[in-house]
Formats: C-alpha cells, sequence, structure tokens
C-alpha cells in the first residue's frame, strides 16, 4: 500500500500526540533547578559562561568529583525556535556521575537566528568547552538539538580539525536530520528554512568527516517522522562509511526518551561514554 503524508504539521507535532504531552517541559523546570542548586552548593557547576557576544551566548558547565575524564556537550531541541538550557540541567547527572564535565549551552533561536546561524554558534560554544576540559568530547542533543550535534561532524561542520579529532562519538536523541519535510510545515513561518538552506544544514544530505561515529536514538512511541528521521542518518551514512547504529527505545516518547541521560547506568549513557 502507499503511503503519503498529508498533515505536515501533525506529523511533527509531538506533544499533542502524546497522552499528557502538555505537561512538558513543565516537568523539567523543578528537576533542573534542584540540580543546579546542588551542584552549585557543592562548588561543582559554573553558569552562565560567556562563549560569544550574544545575550543567548551562555553555557553551564557541570563537573566530577576528582579530575574529568572527558568532555561531554548536550544541546538542547525546541525546534530551533524555543526553550533554554535551564531545562534540562538535571540530565547532565548521568555523565558527571561517571566522571564527565558536561556543558549545556544555548543559542539564539528562530527568527532571529537562522538555522545556518545556530549550527555555528553551537561550533562556538564546544570549542569553548573543549578549552576548559581536557579529554575525549562526546556530543548529544535531543530533536533539534540532534540536528546540530550531527552537524558538528559533517565535512562542513564549523569545528576545526583538531577539534573535530577529539570527538569520540555523537548520540542524537530524536534528531532532525533532513530538513526539508518542515518546509511543509506551518513553523517554517518562524524557522525561514529554504530550500538551500535545507541542503546545506540537512545532516543526511551532507558527508560525515572520516572516522565518524553516531548513534541514532529514538524511542519506539515518537511519532513515525521522527523514527525514520533517525534511522536515515544511521542508514545514509553508514554507505558514507561512518560507523552508526539505530537505536529504538521501546514505550518511549518524544519527551521522555531523554530522561536516561540523567542515570549513569543507563544504557544511553553508556552508548555515549563506551
Amino acid at each position: 500500500m502507499l503511503h503519503t503524508i498529508q498533515d505536515w504539521d501533525n506529523a511533527y507535532a509531538n506533544g499533542p500526540n502524546i497522552p499528557g504531552g502538555e505537561r512538558w517541559p513543565g516537568l523539567w523546570v523543578e528537576p533542573a533547578e534542584n540540580y543546579r542548586k546542588a551542584m552549585l552548593s557543592e562548588q561543582r557547576a559554573v553558569l552562565d559562561i560567556p562563549y560569544g557576544d550574544g545575550p543567548r551566548h551562555r553555557l553551564d558547565l557541570f563537573m566530577p568529583k576528582g579530575r574529568a575524564q572527558g568532555l561531554v556537550v548536550f544541546v538542547h531541541g525546541g525546534y530551533w525556535m524555543r526553550l533554554d538550557k535551564s531545562f534540562w540541567s538535571h540530565l547532565a547527572r548521568g555523565a558527571v556521575e561517571r566522571g564527565h564535565a558536561v556543558a549545556m549551552p544555548s543559542y539564539t533561536l528562530c527568527p532571529e537566528a537562522g538555522i545556518a546561524d545556530i549550527t555555528v554558534e553551537i561550533g562556538k560554544a564546544i570549542g569553548h568547552a573543549m578549552d576548559e576540559i581536557e579529554g575525549p568530547v562526546a556530543l548529544t542533543g535531543h530533536s533539534a538539538g540532534g540536528h546540530l550535534v550531527s552537524r558538528m561532524i559533517c565535512t562542513s561542520s564549523p569545528l576545526g580539525e583538531v577539534q573535530r579529532m577529539r570527538l569520540s562519538r555523537v548520540v542524537s536523541i530524536s534528531g532532525l536530520h533532513d530538513l526539508r519535510p518542515l518546509l511543509r510545515t506551518a513553523m517554517n513561518d518562524t524557522l525561514r528554512i529554504d530550500e538551500r538552506v535545507a541542503r546545506e544544514e540537512s545532516p543526511a544530505l551532507l558527508s560525515p568527516v572520516e572516522g565518524a561515529r553516531v548513534i541514532a536514538w529514538v524511542g519506539g512511541a515518537e511519532r513515525a517522522e521522527f523514527r525514520r528521521q533517525a534511522q536515515l542518518l544511521a542508514n545514509i551514512w553508514t554507505g558514507l562509511g561512518a560507523a552508526t547504529s539505530y537505536v529504538e527505545m521501546p514505550d518511549r516518547h518524544h519527551f521522555d526518551v531523554i530522561d536516561d541521560l540523567g542515570d549513569p547506568a543507563s544504557a544511553l549513557i553508556n552508548a555515549l561514554l563506551s
């Protein structure tokens, strides 16, 4: 049977298609705030470190006890047009308790910035965090953040060669890897993606750097388009020489698929740090 998508807005709408979906992002606020307070009290958090001149060019850095074994950078989602780093602080816990520093940047949102501009900003944020922390660097991001961390290991990445050599792997969680379908959505009134931008900023349409290692991670209860987007990147980049895998977590939806970043013993943290 042939399958076509008639309602592109619904295909990419998460909250309305999750029971109780209206509870997010509010459910993240309290645990994130509590984690920041606890880490500040232990003098293991530095907040609002500037990485550029813009008002949202800030990152939070959470440190493990003792010397950091490496760095994890988490890039938040929100379709490039909503939210900031403060919603996700508690998700640093898993990597921090495994001995890694965790950086969480904010970035300028659409429409004030275009997606290509945001890609450059994230490159600067990662570079700044790399200057602060030695060792291997793992990148992870959720939804739009999954797109942004995948962009960092494309041959057109804003990261320099020396910086890219430090990357151990990328875990794109529910990432958007082909932006062309978003041209058909109402949100594009804000995103302002055109065909050129879609082709230049879609990881699935670009080439991975040599030695790229990427895991496309997604919830089994997510919208079909998010599962397809994850499969797409793993499929295409395997054919371009990258080491890839596709992981679908049963019963996880778009909002709870990231919860395991807060658990140092989870399969997600193992995948990110192994």
